[in-house]
């Protein structure tokens, strides 16, 4: 029997395009705070992160084999503006799971960031040195730092990624393409680079992670380093919506901002690698986000 897989942050971006992924093959609960869910296949239960006693209870209330950890502050300006917030969820509250973890010996998935690094190289390796650049990096290196001193055998995927969102989450992708379908221009940074990848691709390869006992550090990303706005134009054309909408803008000239890292791309070779395969690129992905808008999960998690 498939392994049940619990995630946390269950009413997020991440763990509802998880769920909707893995919801075939795996008995799913998605942990949840304060917002109801509900998802058909799915089971919602609501979760206490500050008491590791709780997580314990719900994990073996729902008989999970694996935990998906997704529940953080993800908000670069929020982070810098309320750094003792910030440090509890991102690295507290993490510390909490992963004891919950290792007392019942589960699996746990912790979900991390590319925005880790001080941004002056590409395509960086998991050796990399982490040189984070504010708050909000700072808390999700330590958080991994403790994910892997609590429960050592705890895979650690590190991302940056897109999928269709519910009316209160709207992804990268859905802000492009909802002002796109509006006729309104939107400015997108042409000095950021990364490495994006579909959720659905992030789910799969983590398990596929999983079944060949990988644990550590890995990029889960996509195979193409490319800027905002040149991703942006991609969605355009796939969609065949207007490019010309979409401004060049810099980050440089974004005085009033949180300090960022102008490279956040990551190399996934240590996971191609492993997995014997690679995970894909933009072009790929954004097509299969068209295909999943098609077959009716965008307007399943837009009814949220």
């Amino acid at each position: 029997m498939a392994a049940a897989v619990l995630i946390t942050g269950g009413s997020g971006l991440l763990a509802l395009n998880w769920a909707l992924a893995i919801r075939e093959r795996h008995p799913v609960t998605l942990g949840i705070h304060e917002r109801a869910i509900s998802l058909a296949g799915v089971r919602a239960l609501q979760i206490d992160l500050e008491s590791v006693d709780q997580i314990v209870h719900v994990c073996k209330a729902v008989g999970a084999q694996t935990v998906i950890h997704t529940a953080g502050l993800t908000s670069v300006e929020k982070c810098e503006a309320q750094p003792e917030q910030a440090q509890h969820i991102n690295v507290n509250l993490v510390a909490n799971v992963a004891h919950a973890c290792a007392k019942l010996d589960l699996q746990l998935v912790h979900i991390s960031s590319d925005h880790l690094f001080s941004g002056d190289q590409s395509l960086v390796s998991e050796t990399h040195p982490v040189a984070p650049r504010n708050v909000y990096g700072r808390t999700k290196a330590e958080s991994e730092a403790r994910v892997l001193e609590i429960h050592p055998r705890s895979l650690v995927v590190r991302t940056n990624f897109y999928g269709w969102g519910p009316r209160y989450r709207r992804s990268f992708s859905d802000v492009v393409i909802d002002a796109l379908r509006s006729g309104r221009a939107l400015t997108l940074f042409r000095d950021v680079f990364y490495t994006p990848v579909l959720i659905e691709t992030v789910a799969q390869a983590a398990h596929d992670l999983i079944e060949v006992n990988a644990q550590g550090v890995f990029h889960v990303v996509g195979d193409e380093r490319i800027s905002k706005y040149e991703f942006g134009r991609r969605i355009a054309e796939k969609f065949r919506l207007d490019a010309g909408l979409l401004v060049p803008g810099a980050l440089s000239d974004q005085a009033s901002l949180v300090q960022r890292p102008h490279d956040m791309s990551l190399s996934n070779q240590k996971a191609c690698s492993l997995l014997g395969r690679k995970l894909g690129g933009v072009d790929e992905h954004i097509a299969r986000l068209q295909q999943q808008e098609r077959d009716g999960l965008a307007e399943e998690l837009h009814c949220l």
